[in-house]
């Protein structure tokens, strides 16, 4: 899929994020998908830049004005990113102090993108107005074909899935703080 694009609702079931999210981080200015007749175009990029602004957020709990500077400098113009599996951000409240090190890992996320590309196609954006002709017997015919597949499962296996997949989005991020060997070694490598 070399040219991929996606429109902004497909965008957000790859990403798993409610589509008002996404339009959000458009609207603030986050991220910047081609505009074509009214409609956003998310390409790879796009959607990598969209998943590490929604990490960051989901992560530190970063502004919009933050998050803008933070995807400007990974991904705005000589930003240097190629080739790179995490990309580090030092970040300062004020002039003098210690910067606070950000490692946002690149490549885990690209691959998560890649992972999801194709719950895009069982989601296609509808029309904008109204339904389109047999839009009722077209989801009769998806639910009954969804019904069969799991015909195997039962309802505490459903609950259960449920559950943990509640429970993992509401788990803490986790934060690793690196030693004095590490981070001597950080700088040196600066």
């Amino acid at each position: 899929m070399p040219n991929l694009e996606l429109k902004l609702k497909q965008a957000s079931v790859v990403l798993s994020v409610a589509p008002k999210d996404l339009q959000n981080l458009v609207q603030f200015g986050i991220v910047k998908p081609r505009l074509r007749r009214r409609v956003f175009w998310f390409d790879r990029q796009k959607l990598l830049q969209a998943r590490v602004a929604l990490y960051l957020k989901e992560t530190l709990g970063a502004s919009t004005a933050v998050l803008a500077q933070f995807t400007k400098a990974f991904f705005g113009k000589g930003a240097a990113r190629a080739g790179r599996s995490s990309v580090t951000l030092l970040s300062r409240s004020r002039a003098g102090e210690k910067p606070v090190e950000i490692r946002v890992p690149l490549d885990s996320l690209a691959r998560e993108i890649d992972e999801r590309l194709p719950l895009a196609a069982g989601s296609p954006d509808l029309p904008r107005g109204r339904k389109r002709p047999g839009w009722a017997e077209e989801f009769l015919v998806t639910m009954r074909q969804a019904s069969s597949d799991l015909r195997d499962v039962s309802g505490e296996d459903i609950l259960r899935t449920v559950r943990d997949e509640r429970r993992r989005k509401r788990a803490v991020p986790e934060v690793s703080v690196l030693g004095d060997k590490a981070k001597r070694a950080a700088a040196r490598r600066r």
